[in-house]
């Protein structure tokens, strides 16, 4: 999926580390069989170019990403939507971005968003069909990285390891202590000049982080970052530089950090609050992407992480 993994474990069961790392890599494997753009062979792609009016049975693990994807674009009023992989595309972002200087052409970006939606998506959880509406290209860039930190995380436990730090692109979950006695801890990128150190405790739960760091093109002498609101069509452009998101599952941390990039530093907040998310905001001061951030939480963070 365009990105790396490592583990670090407490090698208690003394396994040899070619039977962990063939669980590992087993488990996700089958993840991005499913759901990578970057592979063409998937079933995230083949879905992507079938035909209008036709229908797909998808795989039990897609099937659980596309509906938590759903139920979060439902809740946030669209600040997360898996079907914008065309306007990902036209930004010059992902698997099939399309390399430009410039800003897309404004009528491929109408007709991208039009092609766009989730609300356009006949989904049946309980048969785990899809129908393809025409034109519509899923993403699940904001989520599968955390689903598959979990899907890794239970090869993990199956072979009956019990402490360990899994982490797929930034993504991370921690089970149990490290050698010693201690949680795992990880350092939480708040965006700026590194001067603002946030560390985390991360005893069986998970953290994902969203920012403007990562991925960024310049167009027309502005920098742009890849999150993309689905509601304009366009990267995101606020102040807030990252976002931190603290839950058992990274899958659900994952999705809820990309639902808050997209909302922005107060509307993000508020959404957070009102519905118990544990999130760290880094917000950047005037004057550049080098300047010291101003940090602000969630009652869950302060709640819930050590």
């Amino acid at each position: 999926m365009g990105t790396t993994w490592s583990l670090r474990m407490d090698n208690r069961a003394m396994l040899a580390g070619e039977t962990v790392r063939a669980a590992i890599e087993h488990a996700l494997a089958r993840v991005v069989a499913q759901m990578s753009t970057w592979d063409a062979a998937s079933d995230i792609c083949r879905f992507n170019g079938a035909p209008a009016g036709s229908t797909h049975v998808v795989p039990p693990e897609f099937a659980q990403v596309l509906a938590c994807a759903l139920q979060w674009a439902a809740t946030s009023g669209g600040a997360l939507d898996p079907t914008i992989g065309r306007l990902v595309a036209l930004w010059g972002f992902g698997a099939q971005a399309h390399v430009s200087t410039g800003a897309p052409d404004p009528a491929a970006l109408a007709q991208a968003r039009a092609a766009a939606g989730w609300q356009r998506l006949a989904f049946d959880a309980a048969t785990r069909t899809l129908v393809q509406p025409g034109g519509l290209w899923l993403d699940f860039s904001g989520i599968a990285k955390g689903y598959a930190v979990d899907q890794a995380a239970a090869a993990l436990e199956a072979l009956g390891l019990a402490d360990f730090l899994i982490e797929v692109g930034g993504e991370l979950r921690g089970r149990g202590r490290r050698p010693g006695g201690l949680p795992w801890q990880v350092q939480v990128d708040t965006g700026g000049d590194g001067n603002t150190v946030v560390r985390c405790a991360l005893d069986n739960a998970a953290i994902a982080t969203s920012g403007d760091r990562w991925h960024v093109r310049e167009i027309d002498g502005q920098r742009l970052a890849h999150t993309i609101d689905p509601r304009s069509g366009a990267p995101v452009r606020h102040a807030l530089a990252a976002v931190t998101v603290r839950h058992v599952h990274c899958m659900q941390a994952d999705a809820l950090a990309t639902v808050l990039t997209v909302l922005g530093p107060d509307d993000g907040l508020a959404f957070a609050d009102t519905h118990g998310i544990a999130a760290l905001f880094a917000c950047r001061s005037a004057g550049g992407n080098d300047k010291p951030v101003r940090l602000q939480h969630s009652r869950a963070w302060a709640d819930t992480t050590p």
